[in-house]
């Protein structure tokens, strides 16, 4: 059931304290006479910012102390317009970042330690993979608002005409080629970005690097075997791909029939709806490799600026507070399906009947933890371009991952 404004706007009132949000002197707040302005950047699609900016905007609701001033920055370039925007003093009150982003900006000082603030509240509510993303040098720099990951979206008609039951495995999806010889391949391997390869990596038991040890571990054997049973996928003729326009060839693919499964994230299941049909769609956890089943974790969380003067850093804790409370993010999964990082939300029984996060919460539960490392998010480009080689018949797969380990350790100085 939808949340009404009143109600939710109640909710901010009792849960925040006026008196946090001003102070005599240079103090005062952002506004000047008093009222502090929390300038808040949404890096959320069009859909999901009418949703956010309602939610937003609702913190300062029958309240005299504070305003919120919305501001939807898109997601790309979020990450260097921030990091921009901190060093100069421009940087907004509370940054809505991507998970792999919250190291990065805390190794620059960029973000306030949250630790014992009215930000975090509740802590042992959050779910302990998403909470493991806010950390930085052991320090809280950020709270969670939503965790994603990968998982296999199929195409259930085809399957049933196939007689195939949903894989579990790539094998599972290799041994299908003959029952789907009407179409172009069972499966669509997406191969022009490098956050899609990840599944692969992890289900032969390996990782990018070891953070804990700094060591690059791309290239051992379990990296290779990854690459390799990428290979096998489009040898077989299991899978089809496409190095220049991957979403789109994919997306239009799976629309099309070409193919029956293809690996995405919650943010593709209303186009995926809308091209074969809701009653038509399935999602299942990532099928497993060699050694284990799972996908990389995602998501995003708030961080609060760390150049703030007392009062707008108080009015800047508060609305985390609010934005992440249970109340909001309940009503976030019920108006957009995004799934909450409060383990107390899964029980209200309008989020656990939601398609969405009946979908996803099994994947979540098997998803991998990245790296969260300052560098995680430029670890992408060389996997991407050295994967590309690969898949263009330019490099073997222990080729390429040599030269991706050899990127990472001139990258990170690791070894």
């Amino acid at each position: 059931m939808r949340r009404s404004i009143g109600t939710t706007a109640a909710i901010a009132a009792l849960a925040l304290t006026a008196t946090a949000c001003g102070s005599d002197g240079d103090d005062a707040g952002s506004g000047g006479d008093g009222t502090v302005t929390v300038t808040y950047w949404d890096t959320s699609n069009e859909t999901e910012a009418k949703v956010f900016r309602a939610v937003a905007e609702e913190f300062a609701e029958g309240r005299d102390d504070v305003e919120v001033d919305y501001v939807n920055i898109g997601w790309d370039g979020a990450q260097d317009r921030f990091k921009n925007a901190a060093p100069t003093g421009e940087a907004p009150h509370v940054m809505r970042t991507e998970v792999a982003w919250v190291s990065d900006f805390a190794s620059l000082d960029y973000l306030a330690p949250l630790d014992g603030t009215p930000a975090v509240e509740n802590q042992d509510d959050y779910l302990e993979q998403a909470w493991a993303s806010t950390q930085y040098d052991g320090t809280t720099y950020a709270v969670p608002q939503v965790i994603d990951t990968l998982a296999l979206f199929y195409n259930k008609q085809l399957l049933d005409e196939a007689g195939v039951d949903v894989p579990e495995s790539l094998t599972d999806i290799q041994d299908s080629v003959d029952a789907f010889e009407e179409l172009e391949a069972p499966f669509y391997l997406r191969g022009d970005d490098a956050y899609w390869f990840l599944p692969y990596l992890y289900g032969e038991g390996g990782d990018l690097v070891d953070a804990d040890s700094e060591t690059v571990t791309v290239d051992d054997a379990a990296g290779v075997a990854a690459f390799q049973a990428v290979q096998d996928l489009l040898d077989s003729g299991a899978a089809i791909t496409d190095t220049t326009d991957g979403w789109e060839s994919m997306m239009s693919s799976f629309g099309n029939g070409d193919v029956a499964m293809m690996i995405n994230g919650p943010w593709a299941i209303n186009d995926a709806r809308d091209a074969i049909g809701a009653e038509n769609l399935g999602v299942a956890p990532v099928p497993a490799g060699s050694a284990a089943q799972g996908s990389p974790q995602g998501g995003w969380n708030y961080g609060v600026y760390a150049g703030l003067g007392e009062a707008d850093m108080s009015a800047a804790q508060e609305f985390v507070a609010y934005m992440s409370s249970a109340e909001v993010q309940q009503r976030i999964t019920e108006e957009l399906s995004l799934l909450p990082t409060r383990s107390s939300v899964y029980e209200a029984e309008s989020v656990a009947a939601n398609e969405m996060v009946e979908f996803f919460a099994p994947a979540v539960e098997v998803a991998h933890e990245r790296a969260w490392i300052p560098q995680a998010n430029s670890l992408f480009d060389p996997l991407k371009e050295e994967a590309e080689a690969m898949l263009l018949g330019r490099a073997t797969p222990e080729e390429t991952t040599a030269a991706i380990a050899d990127r990472y350790r001139e990258l990170l100085d690791w070894q």
